[in-house]
């Protein structure tokens, strides 16, 4: 049995996410149009597709990791090829390898990195405005480094753990773009959006840097999760 790596690119605008299940269901996610494609070039019906990192419902991916066994002899060349030809424009396979049997994108990875694209111009281009958010604001980011229970900032409801790391959040760009990297052990469910979405809101003015400790205590909520269409996932360390 042969482990195959992907990596992926794509814009998740109008998909449900990596992926979709329990009550909310749905076959149009990322990794189903993978699936498919793969199922139908192996004829492997019982076919899993593993990723490194389930990004939300609109969230982008630079280089989403995903892996998958089969029986298949196609070269890995080819396996590109054809998921290139039958998959939506919207979803690139930039990378295929084929990897030690043991190699699990979810369970062997060892970071991942956001990143949250901004505008700051007066007037928001009109070409970038389906992928990044427009904000007059730069966003303020301290406190949330180093290791804590980011129970409150996600919307995570059955998780064993909810602690997790934080690395590094920097934020820079110039005067057309802001860029917000956080770089994380691990992310809880719309943790990186909800973090994004409580800086900017510090950032504009809306909110103290003194919230984030009381989010963390339970005593106030934290914000709103930020606009899906400006957030990437850039990276996945193994």
């Amino acid at each position: 049995m042969r482990n195959i790596k992907l990596t992926i690119e794509y814009d998740g605008s109008r998909y449900q996410g990596w992926t979709r299940l329990g009550k909310d269901e749905s076959g149009n996610t990322i990794s189903n149009k993978i699936t498919e494609v793969l199922k139908k070039m192996t004829e492997e019906d019982d076919l899993e597709l593993f990723c490194g990192c389930r990004t939300e419902v609109g969230v982008h991916a630079y280089a989403q990791i995903a892996n998958f066994k089969t029986s298949s002899s196609t070269t890995t060349q080819n396996i590109k090829h054809y998921l290139n030809r039958y998959l939506p424009m919207d979803i690139a396979i930039i990378d295929v390898k084929e990897v030690p049997e043991r190699f699990h994108a979810q369970l062997n990875a060892t970071s991942k990195t956001y990143v949250y694209r901004m505008t700051i111009d007066d007037v928001p281009s009109v070409f970038d405005r389906k992928y990044t958010y427009h904000c007059y604001r730069i966003p303020a980011a301290e406190k949330l480094t180093g290791r804590h229970d980011f129970r409150n900032f996600s919307s995570a409801k059955k998780t064993k753990s909810t602690v997790r790391e934080i690395f590094d959040i920097d934020i820079y760009g110039d005067i057309e773009e802001m860029q917000i990297l956080i770089h994380a052990d691990d992310f809880l469910h719309n943790m990186a959006r909800i973090i994004v979405g409580t800086l900017m809101d510090i950032g504009l003015g809306n909110r103290s840097v003194q919230d984030i400790d009381d989010i963390f205590a339970g005593i106030l909520e934290a914000s709103a999760p930020c606009d899906p269409k400006g957030l990437y996932l850039q990276e996945i360390t193994y």
